[in-house]
Order: C-alpha cells, then structure tokens, then sequence
C-alpha cells in the first residue's frame, strides 16, 4: 500500500476528515513487530513502550500515530488493537530508573522489555525514530516518524500512550496537586505552578532539573 494514501470518514454534519493510510509492512519475508515509547520527554512518571505484532490485512481508517489523534480516538483503537493483535505487550520503565540511567537508555530498556513479552518472537523490529539498542539476535529498522508511516509502529504508539495515560491517572488520585488526569506528567503551565507551588514528589524525574535549584524539594512525598 502506497504511503500518502488517505480515506475520508465523515461525520454527523457531512464533514470529511482525512486520515492517511499506513503501509501494513516494510518487508513480507519476516514477522515484523512495531516498537515505539511514550513520555520521554515528562516531567513525571514512568516512560512507557510497546510492541505490536498485526496482521499483514489489518486496517482501521483511524490508525495513525498517537500524536494525530485525540484521546478518544486512543481509547476507542486500544481495544481493536489489542484484539486484532498477533501479539502485543507493554513495559515500563521507573523514574528513579530514568534517573539512574537518563531517560533514552531507559526508553530502549522499556522497548526490549515489552519485546521480551511477545509470543512468538517477531523476526524484525521496526523502531521508531533514528537510534536504538541492538535486541538480542533480532534485526531492526529504525524509522523517523515510523508511526506515521507503518501500521504496527502506530499501533504501538496508541498502546504505549493509553496505557501510560492510564497509570498517570492513578497516580493523579494520590497527587491530585499536579493535574496529572490533564497533563499526564509533561512539563504543561499547571504542572510547573503546582512545581513551584508544592515541590518534587517521588515520581518526578530529578535528573531532568525541573525547578530553580533554590527550590525547596520536599521530602518524602
């Protein structure tokens, strides 16, 4: 299927939107599994990533990176793809660990755990973006905004994103202060107000020098 290829969905008023229609694979010789990760760049919270395996027929007018979409488009392609899936998996990885290693090593750590879970094993990887971390003895191709571009990367990314958004609404009923139900932990005006307001918790990532140093942190939170 050609790249650049769009379908037109309207809605209760006769308006078209135009979503385009991903490439359903790079090659036809391998199972190939799509990887992308979500929340490397927040201020709080784990980095998520995820590991799709679809089959080469699937379609979804909608399916398009997770960035395109609204968040109920997300929630409504998370089921199907989960279902229709010939595997999946979903990993993440700590802010302390974040911390402890910086957030790309710990983004590529949360890539090859999701990896690990996937049954069977898939014969390539399709990464994206422009750098990764060799898996074991599977090949990998890295792909700037692969989820724009191949369907099992953009499915990946819509996993990634609505089960990170998940457990950032959970930890938004402990530190409700952060708006976390909103920001899902990026570095948004309120997120900071409620920084300079109240100080780093426990799932702020430290290494990423959020606040003035001459902000007092308190501790434990």
């Amino acid at each position: 299927m050609a790249k650049g290829t769009e379908t037109g969905l309207g809605d209760m008023k006769g308006n078209v939107e135009f979503y385009p229609v991903l490439q359903s694979y790079y090659q036809t010789e391998l199972t190939e599994a799509g990887c992308d990760e979500a929340g490397r760049g927040c201020y709080a919270g784990p980095v998520f990533a995820a590991a799709v395996v679809l089959p080469p027929d699937f379609r979804h007018p909608l399916l398009n990176d997770s960035k395109q979409l609204k968040a109920a488009q997300r929630e409504m392609l998370r089921p199907v793809i989960e279902s229709a899936a010939i595997t999946w998996a979903v990993a993440q990885v700590s802010n302390t660990e974040i911390d402890q290693v910086d957030i790309l090593k710990a983004s590529y750590k949360a890539m090859h755990l999701s990896i690990d879970q996937l049954k069977p094993a898939p014969g390539l990887l399709l990464i994206d973006g422009n750098r990764f971390i060799r898996y074991k003895e599977i090949p990998h191709h890295c792909i700037v905004k692969g989820d724009a571009i191949y369907a099992s990367i953009a499915a990946a990314s819509i996993l990634a994103k609505t089960h990170r958004d998940e457990y950032m609404q959970q930890l938004h009923l402990e530190f409700p202060e952060y708006r976390w139900d909103k920001n899902k932990g990026y570095g948004t005006a309120d997120h900071r107000a409620a920084i300079e307001q109240h100080g780093l918790c426990r799932h702020h990532r430290r290494s990423f020098n959020i606040v003035p140093k001459q902000l007092k942190l308190l501790y434990p939170r």
